[in-house]
């Protein structure tokens, strides 16, 4: 017993440690600069999500929305559902009651002074230690629970030190990690067969923010899948729906209330910003390069051009879970969900790659080169908007650290079955990638790109990071179809025995 209690207080201290380090990161990288620093009139980003606190704080609930004097929607209206603005609304209380003038209505536009950076930067911190932290423990739990402690902790520890996702919110200023610690904690819910959970985070993520509907179409599936396998379908599919009705409308309730949802509903669809901006590693965007879509087709057009062939993406992943629902399954339909939906939705960011990246790094001890080649993906097409953010030094910082996590000395024996079961042409693609983006990267330091192609390095980035998106995206369908575990044996007979 005592022996017993030794391990458990051991594993536990371990865990602590490398949760304790992941934060200590974060910390390190919200002393460099972010989205929009010192560039006026409208800034980046950080004054974005700081305006929002100002007007959440200022104005009633049923003008948060809606163009009015004391807010102006062409500067950085609200354009994320109403779980975000309830958010801005309780971090703006925080910054109101240590510095006012931080989020003074009218008179706080491009405030930046060093404290209130400071807790601006504390906001993202907080939300993530309290949201994110416990939600990949409680993944952890449950999905690696019949693992070696080693093996787990080490994917622990790939999750929480992902750099992508550290860069994007406590460099570049957001909060991905609310609507992705919400959805891990649904994913986390799925593993413990708790459903019914499950739908109420997930819906919550889908009202923190509504690019979370990448992740819609698996969750579906799955639960779908598995309640029609049940005694009572029609009930259980009924109780579902209870679930996910009543989140939204609890979410939505001052706003139905108020009768302003049409105004929230309209923010939330940018169909004018067309469908692509900058040079996002996607279809449209590289496929761009040949085919001039924005002047061949207008925006309405193209937006139902972009849902049919998202949904033809992703239809055979939401088949097979359907068909076949496992825990193994609903996380490669996770991945392929999200990834049909960045490669061919309507106006996606770079940011939008932490989406099918999180799916990829909870996969790492089934598919490593699939999380190997993503995080590359992810790293390389996110550079030239953390390069205008002035986040070279901790890019390479954090990118370094995270490869060497990968390939940590004294963990290389007891994972080398991990690392055995690594695809050949995934693991080439990934050593090809790792090269030429490094490359690519370099020429976009040191050299000025040609008049007549100033956006040259960025058109070549996001070309290569495509291709290699698109074979990623190939070998996961692939494995959601052919492959079979213990995991899916064992969701198998849950399922019959409910």
């Amino acid at each position: 017993m005592v022996c017993e209690s030794r391990t458990s207080l051991g594993k536990c201290c371990t865990l602590f440690l490398i949760g304790a380090f992941a934060f200590w990161i974060r910390v390190l990288v919200t002393l460099h600069s972010y989205s929009g620093a010192g560039t006026p009139p409208r800034f980046g980003d950080y004054e974005a999500q700081r305006h929002w606190m100002e007007i959440t704080l200022h104005t009633p609930v049923q003008e948060w929305y809606v163009n009015t004097t004391n807010n102006d929607l062409s500067y950085w209206g609200l354009d994320y559902p109403p779980l975000t603005a309830y958010q801005s609304f309780f971090h703006g209380l925080v910054l109101d009651r240590f510095e006012p003038e931080s989020v003074a209505l009218h008179t706080s536009r491009g405030y930046e002074t060093p404290s209130s950076k400071r807790l601006m930067r504390w906001t993202v911190l907080t939300s993530d230690a309290i949201i994110f932290f416990p939600a990949v423990f409680a993944f952890s739990m449950a999905f690696h629970h019949q693992r070696r402690f080693d093996e787990s902790a080490w994917a622990f520890a790939v999750i929480l030190l992902q750099p992508a996702l550290i860069l994007i919110d406590h460099g570049h200023f957001q909060y991905n990690c609310i609507s992705l610690g919400l959805t891990l904690g649904a994913v986390a819910s799925i593993c413990l067969h708790r459903d019914y959970l499950a739908s109420v985070l997930f819906c919550l993520a889908l009202n923190h923010k509504q690019m979370s509907a990448y992740y819609a179409p698996a969750f579906f599936a799955y639960l779908f899948g598995k309640s029609i396998r049940k005694k009572n379908p029609i009930f259980e599919v009924m109780k579902l729906g209870v679930a996910v009705i009543g989140t939204f409308l609890l979410c939505w309730w001052p706003f139905l209330h108020s009768r302003t949802a049409e105004a929230v509903l309209l923010r939330l669809a940018p169909l004018q910003r067309g469908i692509f901006e900058d040079y996002v590693a996607n279809f449209w965007c590289a496929s761009s390069l040949v085919v001039k879509w924005k002047q061949i087709f207008p925006n309405t057009v193209l937006a139902y051009l972009a849902l049919f062939a998202t949904l033809v993406s992703f239809l055979p992943s939401v088949v097979q879970q359907i068909r076949s629902p496992s825990h193994r399954g609903f996380l490669l339909s996770l991945f392929n969900s999200s990834l049909s939906f960045y490669l061919f939705s309507y106006q996606v960011h770079e940011k939008s790659i932490l989406l099918p990246l999180i799916p990829a790094s909870l996969l790492i001890l089934e598919d490593f080169s699939l999380y190997r080649g993503m995080i590359l993906c992810a790293m390389f097409s996110m550079f030239p908007l953390l390069r205008r953010d002035g986040l070279v030094v901790p890019y390479i910082a954090t990118f370094a650290l995270h490869l060497l996590l990968l390939n940590v000395p004294f963990l290389e024996k007891s994972l080398s079955h991990v690392k055995e079961r690594q695809h050949p042409s995934l693991k080439y693609m990934s050593d090809g990638l790792l090269f030429t983006g490094c490359l690519i990267d370099l020429l976009y330091l040191l050299i000025e790109p040609p008049p007549r192609y100033p956006f040259l390095f960025e058109a070549l980035n996001s070309l290569l990071v495509f291709i290699c998106l698109v074979l990623i995206g190939l070998h996961s369908h692939i494995q959601q179809w052919s492959a079979t575990s213990t995991h899916e044996q064992i969701d198998a007979d849950k399922v019959k025995m409910n």
